[in-house]
């Protein structure tokens, strides 16, 4: 089980964040310099324990209407060789662990088979700031994906649970109002 420290990370998240989201294909904010609060989001555990998930929903607030962003990243000791350099979020200092790699988890083998291992039931979602704490908001609707089957990761999140898949995770976040919402966070797509 993953371990939540209470310590810091220079720099943040969210610093990080606003530096690479604007350059992302699918960043759909008004500005090159979002403003960004977290939202939302949850963890999942890898098996092996080497490699940080975390499934983090952060609030643009920049743009006329907020836009909410899903961005699953993996937190690694090291670099991991042959991932492309765009899904280097960047590098920061971990105030216990030390230097960690943050990648877009949506690219890492990792964040990507444990996502596949929660759409079929074989995962359980921790809460997002809690050590060894599962997460019952977090739900897994339909079938999981079969060899072959793609998942999706729904980059740009809208409220709603209507996924017209054979199986998708929903969860919530939070609005910059303060409302809570839930939206589908991935989902299966049969080939």
């Amino acid at each position: 089980m993953a371990f939540i420290h209470r310590t810091t990370m220079t720099p943040g998240k969210l610093e990080l964040l606003t530096g690479w989201l604007p350059k992302q294909p699918w960043y759909a904010g008004e500005s090159a310099a979002p403003e960004l609060a977290k939202a939302g989001g949850f963890r999942l555990d890898d098996p092996e324990g080497e490699v940080g998930i975390e499934f983090m929903v952060v609030a643009d607030t920049a743009a006329r209407e907020p836009v909410a962003y899903l961005v699953p990243m993996a937190y690694r000791g090291a670099t991991l060789e042959g991932m492309p350099e765009e899904s280097l979020i960047g590098v920061s200092e971990h105030g216990v662990l030390g230097p960690r790699w943050i990648y877009d988890g949506a690219h890492d083998p990792v964040v990507t088979a444990q996502l596949r291992a929660l759409l079929r039931g074989e995962a359980i979602p921790q809460h997002q700031s809690e050590s060894d704490t599962p997460d019952p908001t977090v739900t897994v609707h339909g079938t999981g994906p079969a060899e072959g089957d793609e998942v999706r990761i729904e980059r740009v999140l809208r409220p709603g649970e209507a996924a017209q898949s054979s199986g998708h995770v929903a969860a919530g976040w939070t609005r910059p109002d303060g409302t809570a919402v839930r939206g589908v966070f991935a989902t299966v797509a049969q080939r």
